[in-house]
Formats: structure tokens, sequence, C-alpha cells
């Protein structure tokens, strides 16, 4: 009972505990670390398994007073759009310790410590119901990535990961400069009751903004999506996977969480700016990714397109309210949105550990020095394949679920929305099958003959891929489990959202 009570609490403390534990026992580092992440995880099944699917409400709600002069409050609480976050941040964190692919000799323990810290912040951001609270974990997961990608990171690591720190930070100030004006009008950090304020047109338009430059960054969206690629190529692999299966979700999480309840009328004035700037990154960062010769920036831009997929889904709804009228389509757009960020998780998280097991063997991530892998590592290109066709959007796999219920929501609004959102589906395949092709299959070229040295998958290796397969193969053929998290806090906003529209008329 103390657990269930708690265990908002005990998934944020668990892995933080864990990380300053590993400090002090630097011999045990890599079984604390698994014992930590194995124990965050199972919490998060807990909470899974007690939470009730029919109730659109927060749930396992805690509060404390922090701040008593400006009424912050430890406020915790999940409900559907929060709780397959927090599992997939239990989930990728354990799928790192597991994987075990940075070679890191030097100072293994902060290493791990750095994951468990920020895996523990990650939980306190999906899970905060207070504002200030939400805005301290925002910004706290930056100091654990900051170190990850400064400390283990390329040649270039100083240098991109200052450019991850003041793009970031750069948009929470406009974040934060929102919620101080808030507070000022109705003397309130809690994110259900300014839900549930109704602010002037003008003060939404000011407030949507502040947002949307935080959340953008964060995503990224085009234009602010620069620091991602450096970040990526430049970060250890298991830096590159957490920040790409879960970070970058903050940004779409933040959209649908603070955007679209608090300011629906400047969401439905301004949605164009944000549809615009999404099919930008679905067409054109997509053909950036065909260009590339470093598999990491490959997949670097084919997050940044397939972030696009989810800002189009969430923002489209109010072309649907405006045109249709019709809240089942609107649902069914927001909800492939969610879909599509979990999915992106496991196969980004797939991919970058693929292309991690290549660059243990032979130190470099350009596309030319490779060919023929399959031909000495059978296991490794088979899950290579198996993830690049589910990152084009292969049916049965989750890859295809959020992008297919995205595309055919489009259509009631325009065919020509639906047809250039639909042209990811083409570019996506151009790209991951050209890098198949070039990697994975063919002869092995003389000048690259030490490939006939690589060792297949060890045991670690084949277990981290083996799990994400089954995730993407799950959500994929059966992805009803993860639509009925969902449905209710779904549900919800665009009831909120077809009120809005109906007071603006």
């Amino acid at each position: 009972m103390v657990l269930e009570n708690y265990i908002l609490s005990s998934l944020i403390l668990v892995p933080i505990s864990g990380g300053i534990l590993i400090l002090f026992f630097k011999e045990y580092s890599k079984t604390l670390a698994f014992l930590t992440s194995v124990i965050a995880f199972f919490l998060s099944i807990l909470l899974l398994s007690k939470f009730d699917l029919s109730n659109p409400s927060y749930q396992f709600v805690e509060k404390l007073s922090w701040v008593e002069m400006f009424d912050v409050y430890y406020h915790l609480g999940v409900d559907g759009l929060s709780l397959p976050f927090i599992i997939l941040s239990t989930f990728i964190t354990l799928i790192v310790v597991i994987a075990d692919l940075d070679p890191v000799k030097k100072n293994l323990h902060q290493y791990f410590s750095a994951f468990l810290i920020l895996e523990g912040l990650l939980v306190g951001v999906f899970s905060a119901l207070d504002s200030i609270l939400f805005y301290v974990f925002f910004e706290g997961i930056l100091i654990p990535m900051f170190l990850i990608i400064g400390l283990w990171g390329g040649e270039n690591r100083i240098y991109a990961t200052i450019k991850f720190f003041l793009y970031t930070f750069f948009g929470s100030i406009f974040f934060l400069i929102s919620l101080i004006y808030m507070y000022s009008q109705v003397a309130t950090f809690d994110i259900a009751t300014l839900q549930n304020i109704k602010f002037s047109t003008q003060e939404q338009i000011f407030i949507f903004l502040g947002f949307l430059v935080a959340f953008a960054v964060k995503i990224p969206m085009w234009p602010v999506h620069t620091w991602l690629p450096d970040a990526h190529v430049e970060a250890p692999t298991g830096g590159s996977v957490i920040l790409a299966a879960v970070l970058l979700k903050i940004g779409g999480y933040g959209l649908v969480r603070f955007n679209l309840p608090i300011t629906p009328d400047a969401s439905l004035m301004l949605d164009w700016l944000v549809i615009l700037f999404s099919l930008i990154a679905i067409i054109y960062i997509a053909f950036v990714a065909l260009a590339q010769q470093d598999m990491k920036k490959l997949i670097a831009y084919s997050s940044i397109a397939h972030m696009g997929f989810v800002t189009l889904g969430v923002f489209i709804v109010f072309r649907i309210v405006d045109t249709t009228n019709t809240i089942e389509i609107a649902n069914m757009s927001l909800t492939g949105a969610m879909i599509q960020m979990v999915s992106h998780g496991f196969i980004s998280a797939a991919l970058f550990l693929c292309v991690g097991v290549l660059y243990n063997r032979k130190h470099t991530r350009m596309i030319e020095d490779y060919g023929g892998v399959i031909n000495v590592m059978p296991k490794f290109g088979a899950f290579f394949v198996f993830f690049a066709l589910a990152n084009a959007g292969l049916p049965g796999t989750s890859g295809f679920v959020g992008e297919f219920m995205i595309i055919m929501s489009l259509f009631s609004v325009s065919f020509w929305y639906a047809f250039a959102a639909g042209t990811t589906m083409v570019l996506a395949a151009a790209y991951s099958l050209w890098l198949i092709k070039r990697v994975v299959f063919g002869e092995i070229k003389k000048e690259h003959s030490e490939i006939l040295e690589f060792e297949d998958l060890n045991t670690n290796e084949f277990t981290a891929l083996f799990l994400l397969a089954i995730a993407v193969l799950f959500f994929g053929l059966w992805p009803a489990p993860l639509a009925e998290i969902f449905e209710f806090s779904i549900e919800s906003i665009i009831s909120d959202i077809f009120l809005a529209k109906l007071a603006i008329g």
C-alpha cells in the first residue's frame, strides 16, 4: 500500500539513488546499474498494472508543499498521456545498461551514474503536475546529458555538448517566461488548474509562442534542429540511444500537455505555423538524410523527419475540427502522433545500437567503410534490416501504425496535406534501404578486408536488439493496448479543442 501511494516518487528516487550509490562502489558499477534499472523497470510495470485505463483523471497523485511563498508543490501524478513515456524511459535505460556498447574504461562508475540519474529526472518530467516542478526536471536532464556527451563523446564532443546545452537552455527561457506570466495572472503553477483557466486570445498567443519555442527545440523541429545531428555524432552509443528514444519525446509530450489544453485558441489560430514546419521537416530533412555519409547523421536526420510527423499529427487536429467537425478523426490523428512517439523510441534506439555494434568493431561510422557485413554477421544483419524496414514504415511494425493513422486523418482535411506527408513512406524507404544496401549487403571489398574478422552479436548485444525487436513487432501487430492507454486522456483534450472552436465560432 505504501509503495502504491509513493510509486512515482519511488520511480524517481530509485534510479537517482542507484546512480549516487554507484559513485561509492566503483567496482560493482555494472552490477548495480543493471539491478537499479531492472527495479525501476518493474516499478513502471507495476504502475501499469495498477493503472485504471477508464479513468482520464490523474492517478497515483502525490502532493507536498515545496516553496510555500509561491505555492509551488512537489506534485506528481500520471494519466494516459504520461504513463507510456514513463515505461519507455525505464525500458530504454535498461536496454542501454544491458547492451553496454560503449568501450568506457575510465570513470565507468560515473558513466552509469549519469544514465541512472538521467532516468530518474525523465520520470520526473513525465509525472510532474506542478509546472515549476516540471521545469526543474525539464532543465535538470540537461546536466547528465551534458556530461554524457562532454565526457564520453567523440573528438568534437565539447562543441556538440555546448551547442546542445545552449539551444535547449535558450528555448527553456521562453517556457519559464510563459510560466511566470501565467502565475502573475492567476497565482498558480498547478498544471491542471492552468488547463481550466480561460486566458484572453492575446495572452494565449504570447504563452503559446513561449511554449512552442521551448518544445520545438527539444523535438527538434525545423529550423531549430541543427544541434541534434552534432549531438548524436559525438555522443557515445548509449547517449544517442537515450537522446533519440526518450529526450526528444519530451518536446512532443510538452506540446500535448501544455500548448493544446492551456492555449487552445492560440493553437487553433497558429496551427498553420506548426503544420508548415512539420511538412518541411518531413520532406526536406528526409532529402538531407539521403545525402549523409555518416550512419549516425543519417539516423539523426531521420529522427527529425519522423518527429515532424508527430507535430503534424498533433496540430492537424485543429484543421480536422475546423473542416470536418468529426471528433473521431481528430482522436485518431492525436492517437497516431502519440503512438508514433513511442514507436520511434524503440526504432531509433535499435538503429543507434546497430551503429554502435559496427563502430565497436571498426571504429568508423562512415557508410563507405562498410559492405557485405551480413556475410560474417548474419544475426546482426537480420536485426539491422528489420529495424531499417520498421524505420521505413513497413506494415506489421510499429513504424507503420502511427504514420498510417496520421495520413488517414490528413485525408479528411486535404488531399495535398496527405500527399505531402505520405512522401515520407517513399523517402524513408529510400534512405533506410540505401543504407542497408551499402552497409549490410554486397561483397566485402579488399580494402575493407578487416570486416572478415568481425564477430557476430555477443549475448548482451543480441539481448538488447531482441527486446527492441519484440517491442516493434508487438505494437506493430497489436497497437490496441497502447491506444487504449492514450484513449481517455486524448478524448478529454479533443473535447476541449471542440469547445474552444465553438467559443471562437
